[in-house]
Parts: C-alpha cells; structure tokens; sequence
C-alpha cells in the first residue's frame, strides 16, 4: 500500500503492544451499523480475524477507499491494519514454529550420526575410524557441493545392441497419451506428462532397448476424450538391428493404461491414493503376461522381466516400491515434485493449517510415499543439485552424508550393518531438437519479421503460423524485441513482479514487447482461484500502467504452437524470461535456448544449473523487480551480448537432447545392483507343472467319456499321480488311452537332496499343489486375547469358512486355502490341531508376519517338518541385515545408557520362539512406552535401515521383517511365483487387525469382512494421522462383510456375491 507509510508506523504500535490486548477483547453481538454507527470490534471479529486472507487484503483497500463516510472509512482503515497485525502475528508464529521443527531436526540428524559414527566404526581400522568418524560429524555449514565421480562407469554405446531390456515407466495422474497432448488442461496435465512420454520413446531408441511401457491410468470417463480409455497406445515401433532386420512385433514404446479406481471418473492426483494396491496387481498382471510373451520372442523361452521399474512422482513411486518388491526388480524413482518442500512453502504462506493442507493436497499421504519410495529405490535421479540438497534432504530415508559413508565401505567391502541409502544423481530431462533449425546469424536480420508478415516493395506477405497473428494482434507495434514468459498463471510463477518490472522501466517499454502466455482459457470466473487471482492482477496492472499495445496475453494456443511462439520471439531479437519464485528445473528455458532465445532466469533452483551449462543468460533474484528490469534492458539493448547468448546456447544445447539423456540414464541404471526374480523355471517341479498342463488339454475328450480322473490327486501328496485304476472299468481300448495319457507323467526320483537346510521330500515336491488351484480363500483373521493369544472363535471360523468352502462340490474341487498369520509355523500348526483342522487342508502357510511361506505336504523334511520356500527367503533377503537391525531396534526402544537385554525397565523384550532368520520378534511389555510404526520407522530410515516394523496379536507383538516383505507382498509373491489369478484370490479378516491389516484389504483381489469377530487390534499404534481414507477405497465392489462372524451358509454366499463382483 504505497502512498500509505502512515499504516506501516500504525501496524508498528500494534506489534510493540502485544497480543494481549487484542484477545481480550469479547465481540459485541451487535449489527455492524449499530443505531446508525459504525461497530469496528464487531467488524473486526467477523469480516477480519474470521476471514484472513493475504489475497484479499488489495480488494479490502479498494473498498476502503470508495468508501465516503470519513468515520465508517477510518474504521475500515484502523480494522484493516488490525487484520495485517493478525497475519503477520500467524506467520511468525508458524515461523517460529518451523524454525523448532529444523532444530529439532538438526538435533536428531547430529543424534544419528554420532550414533552411526559409533556403529560404523566397528569394522575400521585406528585410521579410517578416524575418516569416517570426521566425514560423519562435518558440521552443517558451510554447505559443500554434492560432486559424484562418473571415471569408473562403463558409458552405454552402441555395442549394447545385443541386450534385449525391458523397461518400465510409471506416471499414474493426468491425461497421457502420444499425440495432441492436452498439457495445461489442469494440474495434473503439464511437464510431467510430456517427459515420461518423450522419455519412452527415446529409450525405445536406444542401442539395447527392445520394448518400454509406460504405465498410466485408464480413464472411460465422458468428461475425457476416448483415446484416454484405449488399454494400449503404440507411441513407436521396435528400432531395426544392424542388418535392417525387425528385432520383433512386440518392440517399441507403447503406453499401457491399467484400469483402476471408478472407471467412469477422472480423478485428481489427490484422490488416487486409496486405488494404488488396485494399481499395482493389474500392472503386475501385466508385466507377468508381457514377460512370458518376450521370452517367448527373445528370452529363449525363459522369461524376460523388466530391467527396471522407474516410477515418476509420488505415486508412481509407491506404486513402483511395491513392483519392484513383488518381481524382486530394481526400482528407479524420480519425484518431479516433492511433498515436504511444498508442505513447507503452504505453511509459510500461512493462509492453511497443516491440518487443512493434508486434507486438500493428502500430503501426509504423499510424502509417506515419497518415503517408501526411498526405501525401495536403488536410484534417484533429479533434475538439480539444488533438488538433492535443499529438498531430497528434507526425509528422514535421505542424508548425502550418511550416504558418501555408505557408499565408500561398500567400495571397500566393509559391512554396512544392514544400511542403506539410495543413489542421487543428476540427469538434466532431454529434449526432442528435430523440430528446431539452427540458423547461422546474418549481418543484418531486422527485416526479417518486416519479410514475413508484410511484403516489401508492394509483394505480398508469406503465409505466417496462426499463432502469430494471435499475439501480435495485441501489440502496437510488433516489430519491438519480445519478452517472451510462458507459464501457468500460478502465484509462484511470479508474473505480477515481471508485469511490474516492466510496468516501472520506461526505457524497457520503449524498446520491448512483453507477451504471456498463461495457459488456455474461456473464462476467468471458472479458472481456479488462485490462477484467476493472478490473472485479474496482470488485467489490472496493464491498465494501471497503461501498457495496452505494449503486453499480449493471447487466451488460446495448441501444444504445437509453442516452438512458433519461441521462434517469433526470436526473430524479433527478443529474450525468455522465468521469473518464478523457485523453480525446480526449467524445461522451457532449454526449449528457449533450442530456438536461439537468450534467457533471464530466477537464480533459485535449476536455471542455476542450466545457466552453467548453456552459459546464455542472466541469473536474477526474483522478488528484486529492479533487477528483473535491468537483465532483460541489458539483454535487449546490447545487440553483442545477445548474439553470445544465443550462439552459446545453440552450442552447448547438446547436452540436453534426449539422446544423451538416455545415455546418462542407462549407464547410470547399468551400474546398480541388478536383480531378478531367483527360481528358475525348468525345475523338475515346473516339469511336472507343464506336462500336467497338456495332460488337462489331452484328457478332455476322455473326461467327456465320463471317465473319472482326479488331476489333482491326493492332498496329502504332491507328486501328482493319476493312478490307472481310477478309470471306469469296461472298455480296454480305452483304459489303454488312459494308460498312455497317464504314461507321459514322469515318475518321481527315490533319491531325496541333501541340503544344508533339511532333506526335501524329493524332486517332485518341489512342485506344489498351489499352481493348479484357480481360486485361492486367504485366511487373515488377527483375532488373539490379550496374551495375543489364538481366541476360541477364531478356530470356530476357521471350521466355518473350510465348510463353507465345501458346499459346493464343484468349485470346491479347484479351490485352495492360505493362512496369513503373525503366528510362527509351530504356533500355526498348533492352533490348527486344537481346532481339528488338518494343516494339509491349507495349500501355503505365511507365518510370521510374512517372513516365511510353507507349503504343507510340499516342501518338508524327512521327519514330516515344514520346509520354508528357499525362493521366498532369498526373495525378501534384499537390504536386510539382521544383527545390525536388532542393535538399532534395541538402542531406540529402550531408555538411554541400558543396553542389556534383560533391562527391566524396557518395554520390549525378545521373542526368540518368533524370531526366525528374516523376522525379529518382541514382547510388547509396556504399550505406553511402545513407540508408533511411523515414529519407529522414521528413526530406522534416518540410520539408513529399510525394513517393515510391525504391531501384531492385539499388540503384544513387536515383528519387523525385511523391507520387501509383508503378508499382502507375500500373496503377490504367490502371484508371480505360482501365476495365480488374484482376482480370483478372496481375503477373509476382521474389522481390525495387525499394523499390516490396511493393506490387505485393498487391492485387486475380493475382501470379505468378518464383523464383530477382532474386537481390538494394533492399528491404533500405526501413525499419529489417520491415513486409512487413502489407503482403503471406501464403497469398494469388491469388499463386503457379513456380521456377527457368520456361519458356513452366509459365508458361502458372500463369496459367491464376491465372486460375480468386478471394479
């Protein structure tokens, strides 16, 4: 409020005086005009300190000043400094309150690693105890730059054409498809969508790369276009080999869009958060039928699983943790944007609590995926330095230096304890250049605008691109150098200070144009707010400072406008501006300096980076609106210093083309650890598997003759016999067929294996049952006293759901049963015999917390004892160090300076029957002690621990389990493993649960909710934000309950109704 100092020493009283005053005051209830007067404490209270708002605060000055009462004016003016005092009292308070939170931190990361420091050294010899510990210790400031060292890594060429990869890219929100990109529609609908798909085609180009999907949502929603609801998308076809031959038909780069959420709906980002198990199972469903197709076309029959799964944005990342778990795959993660620096900048704004930001933006949600993203992610690839240090250090899964000291032990093959943190580095996004000309400059080009638009010498003019006419029918006089901003209308984008900048500066607007384009737009009054804010505000400061003929702001341009618009730019000698307030790469910048535009840029963020690359332009602070105007008046009036510019950014633009993008991206993927699923596919199980399977095709016809025949044989034995005395007795031409069907059947081998583990019962059993149920019913009841003990009820149900199961004969016969339990097997086997069930009556057991799978009557030992499958603990085995994990656990959840286990005063204690080579078990002595899931995994995370804590049996059980282990991962291992459909899967569990239980009921598989059966379970020590809204969809079709436990006969029918459902 220019013009107006006298508020400034006002608002100065107000501040000196305190709070106190002011909230003590009670609101009268009282009309505003009260007998004709004006009530400034009830106008106050209702139209000020109710309603704040930062944007609103120019409108009030307006009314202010039209107001004529010279009293009911001096309230108002008096009214309006009170509202400033309110804000600025709100912003300091959430300043002080975030300076509390940094120190807190800062105090928690010196914490963790003065206690890594001590924990790492262990290994060391007297000097490198010595290094590390000082590495370790370095004190925050000053900052140091994050350099990497590229010398040792083998740069992806050409003579990678014989590597056949499979690549996947995830990016869930927004409308994306190859051509005619929507991008600006919304927010969701912007740079993001443009890279991964230029990104897919490009790595379809590469030497090496046989096929990339692009993974997306599938949106048949009548507010989209159809295209958005095609299930695939070629966006190129496979390169040819060095002879010119067709590597084959399923190359290239396609989009695949999963269906998943309310197919009839386009949902905001924000809103897909509860459909990503959804997500996840028909991805998986994919990737399962893709690799079997490659490796029938490339693989020499085996399977070809993806290179690497790489999601984009948080979501995708979630999404892309679970993949990459479920196939045992490395996972690549790029954030684009992160949730706790926009956390950061909405709380510094003070216009939202943090309690409204989360229910807007979900950002709790967000940023717990950003976290498990971390967890998983063998590499993260940022745009910036900038990104890396002052955004990707803000999570606890994150610290260069606990990384650098990490990485260099691991070099040198010192133990690590079981830490990890994941790779950073920076890959600049590429750029499709075969659209831009390079021009070499002539001596004289003034007049080459003067050519295109209007002929010289009475010749007609050349056709010019549409878009042209569109701006420069704004502008007086169009032959002026133009400087050119493009961007959304979006508060951070800063565009008022540019609008004002150029506003101020005469000599800028007797020498340039200034054209915005903002997006596309019909109507102001139906643009979100905060974007019609900010283009009522650039309305408004044209007409103040007159700048009609001056400033175009067209309303409408197609993607394919854009590289015209750069080149009218220019062609006038114009120059780009980003003006933003920060800006976290800068993809337009490089597209600028492509068509021979030099930049002025915000000097927060990646233009810094892009400057010194491209070296064509000038860095500026972005809230100094004197130095905006004096860049873009040097670049403009210095003919010189913009032809450096230009020349500078055509030379070095190279270094931004998706090619060399591409490059970087897979020598840097080349060099993590490469992971694939473990078993191998020709066991003489899977032999079994594949003869029993055209046994199935061969016997039809015999089945036709009513001959009887049980394929699946005993339940007790899995060597799958079909013994010949099964077959009808009467005609021996056809007991004959049956015996030469049946004589196809390998025979199982005597000989039993030695292994260091146990015997298994010999070769066959490696096969088991489970491949050739069609359906699969999981038990998860979480159902324990509080002992944690198995409750009668819960064997009860148990009886209830097998006998449901059985009344139909049919089904019955290609149905299975898995159990889901915290319980260890011993305990598992022990409540299954009290209940007189037998334990051959489940096809897979997953015990403890998902850390081990047995197949009962598969894979045992001479003596009858289960066997856990070896692929499942080699499958879950990644970033697991057990001793290193019990060390740390120990140290968080017992008071400082115990360190004994038998420490009274702790409120765990160690449960060895439960603990097995990949869980560690607690008694939960003391649950007021007991810290959360989330505060517990937040401490492991920031001493580079990956793994999955865990409250279970009424929270008397502390278990953590590898990272890539949990039961609902350890039925998408059965998924992959055994190819079970889990659509047909049917999850049975309570209303509450073990810490897990809200991932077990989402996803693609039927849920049956057994109500008023788990009376108390563990999720109350999960998080402190209740997040299960976006964890689990609410009306789901594909979960029902039935009340009061039920018994067989309703059991029966809800799975028969779950059955018919479909998403």
């Amino acid at each position: 409020m220019a013009g107006n100092e006298w508020i400034n020493g006002y608002l100065e009283a107000i501040l000196d005086s305190g709070a106190a005053a002011i909230e003590e005051q009670k609101p009268a209830t009282v009309n505003l005009r009260d007998r004709g007067h004006f009530n400034p404490t009830k106008y106050f209270v209702e139209e000020v300190v109710t309603g704040v708002d930062e944007t609103d605060l120019h409108r009030t000055w307006i009314k202010v000043v039209a107001t004529r009462n010279t009293r009911e004016r001096s309230s108002r003016l008096e009214n309006m400094c009170w509202r400033i005092w309110h804000l600025t009292r709100k912003k300091k308070q959430l300043e002080w309150e975030e300076l509390q939170r940094m120190a807190k931190r800062r105090w928690e990361r010196e914490q963790v690693r003065r206690d890594e420091a001590e924990d790492l050294s262990e290994d060391l010899s007297e000097g490198e105890k010595g290094d590390a510990l000082g590495e370790m210790m370095q004190p925050e400031t000053p900052r140091k730059t994050f350099q990497r060292n590229f010398s040792n890594l083998e740069v992806w060429s050409d003579d990678k054409m014989e590597k056949k990869l499979y690549i996947v890219l995830i990016s869930l929100h927004g409308l994306v498809r190859g051509d005619n990109m929507e991008l600006g529609r919304d927010s969701d609908t912007g740079g993001q969508v443009k890279y991964v798909v230029e990104l897919s085609r490009a790595l379809a180009k590469m030497p090496g790369v046989y096929r990339v999907d692009l993974f997306t949502r599938q949106i048949s929603s009548p507010d989209v276009d159809w295209s958005y609801g095609e299930p695939t998308e070629m966006l190129t076809t496979a390169v040819e080999d060095a002879d010119g031959n067709d590597v084959g038909e399923s190359g290239g780069a396609y989009i695949i869009r999963i269906p998943f959420g309310p197919r009839d709906q386009y949902l905001r980002k924000e809103l897909l958060w509860p459909y990503i198990q959804e997500f996840v199972d028909g991805a998986l469903a994919h990737i399962l039928n893709m690799s079997k197709v490659l490796g029938e076309q490339i693989g020499g029959g085996q399977p070809v699983w993806p290179y690497v799964i790489h999601g984009h944005y948080a979501d995708a990342g979630d999404s892309a943790a679970l993949l990459s778990g479920a196939l045992n795959v490395p996972m690549v993660l790029t954030g684009h944007s992160l949730g706790r620096n926009k956390l950061e900048q909405l709380l510094k704004q003070g216009r939202q609590s943090k309690e409204d930001i989360n229910s807007t933006y979900k950002i709790m949600r967000r940023i717990e995926g950003e976290e498990l993203s971390l967890d998983a992610a063998e590499l993260v690839i940022t745009s910036t330095k900038q990104e890396i240090e002052e955004q990707w250090g803000l999570y606890d899964g994150f610290d260069v230096k606990l990384e650098k000291v990490l990485r260099a032990r691991a070099r040198r093959g010192v133990n690590c304890h079981g830490r990890y943190m994941p790779r950073m580095v920076v890959i600049p996004p590429g750029m499709d250049f075969s659209s831009v000309v390079v021009q070499e400059d002539a001596p004289e080009v003034d007049g080459e605008l003067t050519t295109l638009i209007g002929g010289t010498n009475g010749s007609s003019p050349k056709a010019i691109p549409e878009i042209w006419s569109e701006v420069m029918r704004f502008l007086t006089n169009p032959h002026k150098p133009m400087i050119l901003a493009l961007s959304r209308p979006d508060p951070k984008k800063n565009i008022t200070t540019l609008l004002k900048a150029f506003g101020e500066c005469r000599p800028l607007r007797e020498l340039a144009n200034l054209t915005l384009i903002m997006g596309n737009r019909d109507d102001i009054d139906e643009m979100s707010s905060g974007n019609a804010s900010v283009l009522i505000t650039v309305l408004k400061l044209i007409d103040k400072y007159d700048l009609y003929g001056l400033v175009a702001y067209p309303k409408h341009h197609k993607q394919s406008d854009v590289p015209d618009i750069y080149r009218l730019a220019a062609n006038t000698k114009g120059v780009f501006i980003n003006p933003a307030l920060v800006e976290p790469f800068g993809l337009t910048l490089i597209e600028a300096a492509a068509h021979g535009l030099p930049m002025v840029a915000t000097k927060n963020g990646g233009p810094v980076d892009i400057q010194q690359a491209l070296n064509n332009g000038l860095l500026v602070d972005p809230h100094d609106q004197q130095a905006i105007a004096d860049a873009l008046l040097k670049l403009v009036s210095e003919k010189n210093l913009w032809h450096e510019c230009r020349k500078n950014g055509w030379k070095n633009i190279h270094l931004y083309s998706w090619p060399e993008h591409c490059r970087t991206y897979l020598t840097r993927v080349a060099a993590c650890r490469m992971r694939h699923p473990q078993w191998q596919t020709d066991t003489p199980g899977d032999d079994i598997a594949a003869e029993e399977s055209s046994l199935n095709d061969s016997l039809k016809d015999v089945h036709d003759m009513s001959l009887r025949l049980s394929v699946d044989g005993d339940k007790s034995s899995l060597n799958g016999f079909l013994d010949p005395s099964a077959a009808s007795s009467g005609d021996p031409e056809l007991q004959d067929q049956v015996k030469r069907v049946l004589s196809k059947m390998k025979k199982p081998e005597t000989n039993s294996k030695d292994s260091e583990e146990g015997k298994l019962e010999n070769v066959a059993n490696k096969y088991p049952i489970l491949r050739r149920r069609r359906r699969l019913i999981v038990v998860t009841l979480d159902c324990y006293d509080s002992q944690g003990v198995p409750e009668k009820k819960m064997a009860q149900i148990v009886q209830e759901i097998l006998k449901a199961v059985r009344l139909d004969t049919q089904t019955a016969r290609v149905t299975g049963f898995a159990m889901l339990t915290a319980m260890p097997v011993s305990e598992t086997i022990e409540f299954l015999k009290s209940a007189k069930i037998q334990v051959n009556d489940f096809d897979a057991l997953i015990c403890s917390s998902g850390s081990e799978v047995y197949y009962p009557g598969t894979y045992t030992e001479e003596d009858g004892k289960l066997f856990p499958d070896p692929d499942y603990a080699s499958h879950i085995a990644y970033r697991w160090g057990y001793e290193g994990l019990k060390k740390t656990i120990w140290k968080l959840m017992n008071p400082e300076g115990e360190e004994k286990s038998t420490c009274s005063a702790s409120p765990i204690e160690e449960d060895v029957t439960s603990s097995n080579a990949h869980c560690v078990a607690y008694f939960v002595k003391d649950l007021s002690k007991a810290k959360r899931v989330d505060d517990l995994r937040q401490k492991l995370r920031m001493r580079g621990i990956r793994c999955h804590p865990m409250y279970c049996r009424n929270s008397t059980r502390l278990q953590v389990v590898p990272l890539l282990a949990s039961r609902v991962q350890a039925l998408r291992y059965l998924f992959v493993r055994w190819r079970l459909n889990v659509a047909n899967m049917f999850v049975i569990a309570g209303e509450n649960g073990d810490s897990d239980y809200e991932e077990l009921i989402s996803g693609a598989h039927k849920t049956l909710i057994m109500k008023e059966v788990v009376t108390k379970g563990s999720e109350g020590l999960l998080r402190r934000t209740d997040m299960r809204d976006d964890i689990v969809p609410v009306n789901s079709p594909l979960i029902t309950s039935v009340k009061g436990g039920g018994t067989a006969d309703d059991i029966a029918n809800a799975l028969k109704i779950l059955s018919k459902a479909s998403l």
